[in-house]
């Protein structure tokens, strides 16, 4: 571990990106698979993915307590907004893990219909949830480590959705682009241009739900999970 803690931490977040973009989600992902297997770089991905995760964690905890630098203040109205955004995050967190997505398994591009759902408003809510989570943190903490910690997860999940589509257009061809053509990374672009129509039945009400009570669990047990309030201070 580095001495200084705003270095480690920015040394952690730099490889904790990289083992998102700089292996999986580029060539070099394809050429260790060619040399270990499929399941062994799984496998070897996992272990090194939990350690650098756990890493970063620590870093952040170790840089908040011993380098705290605040850079702003956030108004109380920032805060209420935060807790807005947290909730929509929780949401597409949960509906974006649970639903079938080409852009986690490509196969499901052949199924007639796929285009629906949470996927009418966006290919990636897994991952807009976590943009909305991140920015939400960010603008409520205020400090430099929390611009770093929360920083990473927004950089990741910006530049997560367009290159897991790349990915997929190269590997899938046609069949991925008849699917993009009804579908957007950015949230109700297709809708807004007339590619796809919102339809709220096809959501559903379960999946929103365990959103929201995902919200309600973090938000009542915030303080003893992470050690600090999620209300306003004051």
């Amino acid at each position: 571990m580095i001495a200084d803690p705003t270095l480690n931490l920015v040394v952690a977040a730099a490889i904790f990106l990289f083992s998102h973009i700089g292996i999986s989600s580029s060539r070099l992902r394809g050429l260790i698979v060619g040399r270990i297997g499929e399941n062994a770089y799984t496998g070897v991905y996992s272990l090194i993915a939990l350690i650098v995760i756990v890493w970063f964690c620590m870093a952040y905890n170790r840089a908040s307590a011993e380098t705290f630098t605040l850079l702003w203040v956030a108004e109380p109205w920032l805060w209420h907004l935060s807790m807005i955004l947290i909730l929509l995050a929780a949401m597409l967190v949960v509906i974006g893990f649970v639903v079938k997505n080409p852009t986690a398994a490509g196969a499901l591009v052949d199924e007639p219909d796929v285009a629906k759902g949470i996927l009418r408003v966006t290919r990636h809510p897994f991952l807009w949830g976590v943009q909305l989570w991140s920015i939400a943190h960010i603008a409520v903490n205020g400090d430099l480590s929390s611009l770093i910690f929360f920083g990473t997860f927004a950089v990741l999940a910006l530049i997560g959705p367009p290159l897991i589509d790349a990915k997929r257009a190269q590997t899938l061809g046609a069949r991925w682009e008849a699917y993009a053509a009804q579908t957007s990374n950015l949230p109700f672009g297709a809708i807004i241009t007339g590619r796809n129509s919102f339809n709220i039945r096809e959501i559903g009400l379960v999946w929103p739900l365990v959103g929201v009570a995902l919200y309600l669990v973090l938000l009542i047990g915030h303080g003893w999970l992470f050690g600090v309030s999620p209300l306003p201070p004051g």
